[in-house]
């Protein structure tokens, strides 16, 4: 009878053995599913914040001839929750402390997209504006009022309190070889499909610079999932035969002594009224904690016991919690 009764002991502790081990599988099963699921969240974040920035412009080559070229085989990094609504809006990014464009986005289509031709935007002077010509450039001026959002896409003009944060200095090459065949391609495909496109654009530049090196484009149809526009585009801010400083916006006609600075010329700090310490003859006001050149028209309203003339370079001012004048942008 002992042994009988031992037995079935021993037969019903196999059993919760067997359970116990199955049961221990599921759970480990569940724990790797788990695990699974928390590495592919992680890894959408990653690449959700994987943007464009000044760093990156290492890894776009120099200008070679080609007015703009594609970044990351022409898809734009946009992520699924900016590409899941079709409803319209735009945003512009706040000028930084050097009074620069910094990045748009847009969701266009045609509810605001506008009816009228463009008002004026001439009193807006982006970072790094000069007037000046060349006899050579299509329309002579060497640089253009750039739209990073185009007017016909937008219409922001000098109506909108957003058009100096959607200008830069940009050439006449830039605007017209590089970002427009994008902007009309854009407009066509709106007005033909009554789509709506996700739109970003970001000036890049490197360090101070006042002048950017190139504007990043990228745009994506919503309602085709890209089937009808998709680009992510690098524009090249250069002009054919013209050196240009980019720290300062300052420019010169090609030479073969200017060969050197040519090919540097993103990096490039030739002003002349710059001495060989970096440093500037500033005049700054110690109420409105601005910075001009002396040359300025504000100078010369501004209070004599709030004026005074340093000889400083921009990054120390702007480090003591000065901000460059926008009227002359020194």
């Amino acid at each position: 009878m002992n042994k009988i009764t031992n037995k079935i002991l021993l037969l019903m502790l196999s059993l919760c053995m067997v359970v116990t081990m199955a049961g221990c599988g599921s759970n480990s099963a569940s724990s790797s599913s788990d695990t699974g699921s928390v590495s592919s969240s992680t890894a959408s974040q990653s690449a959700s914040s994987n943007t464009v920035n000044s760093d990156s412009v290492g890894s776009v080559p120099k200008y070679s001839g080609e007015a703009s070229i594609t970044i990351n085989n022409n898809v734009p990094k946009f992520t699924k929750k900016q590409l899941a609504s079709a409803k319209s809006y735009q945003k512009y990014g706040k000028l930084d402390n050097y009074g620069r464009a910094t990045s748009c986005i847009a969701c266009i289509g045609k509810e605001i997209m506008p009816t009228t031709k463009r008002g004026s935007i001439g009193m807006i002077k982006p970072s790094g504006w000069h007037l000046v010509k060349y006899d050579f450039v299509d329309g002579k001026y060497l640089y253009n009022r750039c739209h990073l959002i185009a007017y016909e896409l937008t219409g922001v003009d000098g109506k909108s309190h957003y058009l100096a944060q959607n200008l830069v200095t940009g050439t006449r090459y830039m605007n017209i070889e590089g970002q427009l065949p994008y902007e009309n391609m854009t407009t066509e495909y709106i007005k033909s499909t009554g789509n709506h496109v996700l739109y970003r654009s970001t000036p890049i530049f490197i360090g101070d610079n006042l002048l950017c090196s190139g504007v990043h484009m990228e745009a994506e149809s919503i309602e085709d999932n890209g089937k009808g526009i998709k680009f992510n585009v690098y524009c090249y801010n250069v002009q054919p035969k013209v050196v240009i400083d980019y720290a300062t916006g300052d420019s010169h006609l090609f030479s073969d002594k200017s060969t050197a600075s040519s090919s540097n010329s993103s990096n490039s700090v030739s002003n002349a009224s710059t001495s060989s310490s970096g440093k500037n003859t500033y005049v700054i006001n110690t109420n409105t904690k601005k910075f001009h050149k002396p040359s300025c028209a504000s100078v010369k309203q501004t209070l004599a016991q709030n004026k005074k003339t340093v000889h400083e370079t921009r990054t120390q001012l702007i480090n003591e919690g000065y901000s460059p004048c926008k009227r002359c942008n020194p």
